[in-house]
């Protein structure tokens, strides 16, 4: 005869067994293979983030090179993008350009050829929310789910888990895109439907620009007249000119250690993809009737840098351009 408490251990044993197991099971889901599409000098330490919190990657980039650091951690290797799809119902992509992403997405190869039923497509690249909101239609006519996640914070942030995620897209799915975004990232925020996420990218790209640029002139303009670049920068720093490109991400040689400035403006952010972004700000900026002087200013300087031998060195190089061109 079983007394009332022996029931009552009895039933709490059966509640914590199946609590394990519910939560096993989660765990198990949880750590299915990812697709990482688009290997470059955000995606690598992106991927590697995964990687470390027990995802197993199928990783795809159109360099084969780029996947052979992961393959030899024991990655597995996909030959396309149709390929991931077929193995993976939850895809990041990380990809410089619209043809990129239109490319990776509904192209021969393309995830769409081969996306099982209810996948979740993240797309991390910075692109035209335009092209987002068509890409998220076709996506959704074979039943998955496409999110716009694009990322701030640049290659230091990337390598240190420590982007800020800007997400569009169906707010249901926001936790479900989450789980993976806070393993790569300290700051994942839902937007608004999709394109939101790039709409915050591209203004927020815009301010960089025109940021950076304010720097390097006034750094310059220091130096020029007789102030010592480190001690500058401390003003400047303490003082209401203190900015991101100023006290983290420093244009000038010797000021800073562990940025693109201290290594002859190699890896970080190149002034090609900045001259992108910038280009789909005035896109965005024609399409609203918003007036932007100054990010049309930035495009123009960025574009002008990319011509005259700057285009694969990191953006924070308008210092170095303006040395150059008043050394003229």
């Amino acid at each position: 005869d079983l007394g009332p408490q022996r029931l009552t251990g009895i039933r709490k044993l059966f509640t914590e067994m199946f609590a394990f197991q519910l939560v096993s099971s989660r765990a198990m889901a949880s750590k299915t293979p990812v697709g990482f599409i688009g290997l470059g000098n955000m995606g690598n330490p992106m991927a590697k983030n995964l990687v470390k919190h027990g995802y197993p990657i199928i990783a795809c980039d159109v360099f084969p090179e780029a996947c052979k650091e992961f393959q030899e951690l024991g990655t597995q290797v996909a030959d396309s993008p149709a390929d991931v799809a077929d193995k993976a119902d939850r895809i990041i992509t990380m990809l410089p350009s619209n043809p990129n992403a239109i490319e990776v997405y509904i192209g021969t190869n393309g995830i769409l050829k081969k996306v099982k039923k209810g996948s979740l497509l993240i797309d991390s690249s910075t692109i035209d929310p335009e092209v987002s909101k068509e890409l998220a239609k076709e996506t959704e006519k074979m039943g998955a789910v496409f999110m716009d996640a694009p990322v701030s914070g640049g290659v230091g942030a990337a390598r240190a888990g420590n982007l800020t995620f800007m997400v569009g897209g169906v707010e249901q799915e926001f936790d479900a895109a989450k789980e993976l975004l806070t393993c790569m990232g300290s700051n994942v925020v839902y937007c608004g439907e999709v394109g939101t996420g790039q709409a915050a990218k591209i203004c927020n790209n815009m301010l960089l620009a025109i940021s950076m640029i304010g720097t390097a002139e006034t750094m310059n303009l220091g130096i020029r007249l007789g102030l010592d670049p480190k001690l500058l920068a401390k003003i400047l720093n303490m003082s209401s000119g203190r900015c991101w490109s100023s006290d983290t991400y420093n244009p000038v040689p010797g000021v800073m250690e562990g940025v693109p400035s201290a290594n002859n403006y190699q890896g970080g952010f190149g002034t090609t993809l900045m001259a992108k972004d910038l280009g789909l700000a005035q896109i965005s900026a024609t399409n609203t009737k918003s007036p932007v002087p100054l990010g049309s200013l930035a495009h123009q300087i960025y574009r002008i840098m990319s011509a005259k031998g700057y285009a694969q060195k990191d953006f924070s190089s308008v210092f170095q351009f303006l040395r150059e061109e008043e050394n003229l």
